[in-house]
């Protein structure tokens, strides 16, 4: 069965060859590498070495979600991204996704030549972003969270994540069907360490082909992740750029079609050795 995803009308068939989802954080505070990459000419040359990697795509955000992150003013939030996704865009056609839970911000970025809409709150948290996405044709990426930044780390709980979970993606696939999305522009995101324990995170790896609802692509987000540091006992962010690497051909091999990493190069070689051996 193919899998397909549409940005701005063009297919991207993603049931051979999945994306790699390069992270840019124009933020002073993001868990992994907060304040590197704040200056916006250095966000650019960053940008740049990652497409240079062989990122499909490029995830630009200019406000943390790390667990206990402070909200952003859109003002300052747009302050940080436009000028990065502008200088990018005129560089290179590769594809930039805004990571943004404000609807101006996403609506301002897709004017600026982004082409997808990543909103960990699955276009909830701001009651616009629904009619921004409708009034454009970007890609967009519905994740999984329970609660909001500040909160989704206190004693998350389910009687089972792999259902509840399913039944969130159904119901937004629906919904924002209902509101004239089509369900081709969508790629789902179990949202790893957004409101979820340790046995959550593992439980859903595990049960990664049972999460993509209606034959939608699944997005992995565990680059760097503390559930890494956890299970290796190290608290050394050093420490995790393998085990990454080591899930994303886990998680390619479990049907997963896009992954979204801090490292790119090798998690690019992870990916497309997985898929040789998968034919």
């Amino acid at each position: 069965m193919k899998s397909i995803w549409l940005i701005h009308d063009i297919d991207h068939d993603l049931s051979q060859r999945g994306m790699v989802m390069g992270i840019v954080n124009v933020t002073p505070d993001s868990f992994s590498d907060g304040g590197r990459f704040l200056d916006t000419g250095r966000a650019v040359e960053h940008a740049l070495k990652l497409i240079s990697e062989g990122a499909d795509i490029l995830d630009i955000g200019g406000e943390s979600t790390r667990p206990g992150a402070e909200p952003v003013e859109a003002a300052e939030e747009l302050r940080r991204v436009l000028p990065v996704i502008r200088a990018v865009r005129s560089e290179t056609k590769t594809l930039i996704s805004i990571d943004t839970m404000k609807a101006s911000v996403a609506r301002a970025a897709v004017e600026a030549g982004a082409d997808i809409i990543n909103d960990v709150t699955g276009l909830r948290g701001d009651p616009a972003m629904l009619r921004t996405a409708c009034e454009c044709d970007a890609g967009l990426v519905i994740m999984h969270m329970s609660g909001t930044p500040q909160t989704m780390q206190k004693l998350p709980q389910y009687d089972d994540v792999v259902r509840e979970v399913q039944t969130y993606f159904e119901a937004r696939l629906h919904s924002l069907e209902n509101a004239g999305i089509s369900r081709e522009r969508i790629v789902l995101d179990p949202g790893f360490g957004f409101g979820k324990t340790l046995g959550h995170n593992i439980s859903l790896m595990r049960s990664l082909p049972e999460l993509s609802v209606s034959g939608r692509p699944i997005l992995v987000g565990v680059s760097r992740k503390s559930m890494i540091g956890r299970l290796l006992e190290s608290e050394e962010l050093e420490d995790r750029d393998w085990p990454t690497v080591a899930l994303t051909a886990h998680a390619r091999e479990l049907g997963a079609r896009v992954v979204r990493v801090h490292d790119v190069k090798p998690n690019v070689y992870a990916m497309r050795m997985a898929e040789a051996i998968l034919g």
